[in-house]
């Protein structure tokens, strides 16, 4: 019940925009590669333990890609621990002193976020280029509207669209010049209007892959619904190669809300995907405490699921129709199981939420199974 279904129902349809494919470590970015979903730390670096944990917890909800920030060089210096025990590519975040990029490349970072403008001479821009070369590493010119430079502010009279894309094609052609294109770009604000209509326009002048997400967004639920305005339009139009939510929050939260906005799209599916009515007076259980108990106990499910938890028949067997699995209240303090969009068996509403977590998993293991089966045998 989880497949794609744009064939049949065109209006579901992404074009995404053609760009070029890079690496980030293992992980491909741009071109047909899935989009990924990064988040970053915010231990002391220089504390490795503390920022290993933070990325472990990271990898278990499912992060691609990992940023941590290099401001000194007893960050560099623990970095090189970090990287060699992640599991996933980092990026090393660095900003002005030059000689941070090429510790970190050398340190073992996947990507170095920088902008090549920054730090100083040409030599120095050549060296950090040199430096990610000889070590495998891409690139991000991450430009934001509240540190723009100081000649664009003069030039536009204040942050705008205009200037941040200005200031991004800047930095890329430095690096065009040294032939040096592993790089992807991000052009962020806090205000997603800007935000959106810089990255318009910045994917119109270059064909490298983008980065995107509305920096400084706010706290867990502010910050959530101003990145999926972002985020989620600059997506459902195609635009966009890897992702960031930039939360007040633990950084596993963006890491959640970046994956509920591509499965919102359909572009990219992870773990279960609950669909729950809001309730009403009709509800033969109490769906908001239900869905509260199945969000949590099946956080620990990688696979691709759909899962409807609806309060009564009015849209329950519809919502079930389209789902792997269903529950619809009914009366007498019982409600009706669905499997594949088909009515299965009833289940009292008492043990309701053990009941469906145990199906869930058996589900979940089965996909696997047949996925593991179809990998072996095209081998």
């Amino acid at each position: 019940m989880s497949a794609d279904h744009t064939s049949v129902r065109p209006w579901r349809q992404i074009t995404r925009r053609p760009s070029r494919k890079i690496r980030v470590g293992s992980v491909e970015v741009g071109g047909d590669a899935p989009i990924s979903v990064q988040s970053m730390t915010n231990t002391l670096t220089s504390d490795a333990a503390a920022t290993l944990e933070q990325i472990r917890q990271l990898e278990e909800a499912g992060a691609d890609i990992v940023r941590v920030s290099c401001p000194d060089v007893e960050s560099t210096a623990a970095f090189k621990t970090i990287a060699r025990e992640a599991k996933v590519p980092l990026v090393a975040d660095i900003h002005f002193h030059y000689k941070r990029g090429i510790e970190a490349a050398q340190a073992g970072a996947a990507c170095l976020r920088i902008n090549p403008g920054n730090i100083g001479s040409p030599d120095r821009v050549r060296d950090v280029i040199q430096a990610a070369r000889d070590h495998g590493c891409s690139m991000r010119i991450g430009v934001n509207a509240g540190s723009l430079e100081r000649e664009l502010l003069e030039k536009y009279g204040e942050p705008c669209p205009e200037a941040m894309v200005e200031s991004a094609l800047n930095h890329a052609r430095i690096l065009q010049d040294h032939d040096f294109h592993e790089f992807k770009i991000s052009v962020k604000a806090s205000d997603p209007f800007m935000t959106v209509a810089a990255y318009y326009q910045l994917a119109e002048a270059i064909d490298c892959p983008l980065h995107l997400g509305v920096t400084e967004a706010g706290a867990t639920r502010t910050g959530t619904v101003k990145s999926s305005i972002g985020i989620g339009s600059m997506l459902w139009a195609g635009i966009g190669d890897t992702i960031r939510v930039s939360l007040a929050a633990d950084p596993v939260e963006e890491i959640k809300v970046g994956f509920d906005i591509l499965k919102s799209l359909g572009l990219r599916h992870r773990g279960v995907n609950i669909i729950a009515c809001p309730s009403c007076a009709r509800q033969g259980f109490n769906v908001i405490k239900t869905v509260e108990a199945l969000e949590e106990r099946l956080a620990h499910i990688a696979t691709p699921m759909s899962l409807s938890i609806i309060g009564c028949v009015v849209n329950g067997p519809g919502e079930a129709l389209m789902t792997d699995i269903g529950f619809t209240g009914g009366g007498a303090g019982a409600g009706m199981v669905y499997m594949a969009g088909k009515p299965d068996h009833k289940q009292s509403n008492e043990g309701m939420i053990d009941h469906i977590v145990e199906l869930v998993e058996k589900k979940a293991a089965e996909i696997q199974a047949t996925k593991t089966a179809g990998a072996l045998a095209a081998e």
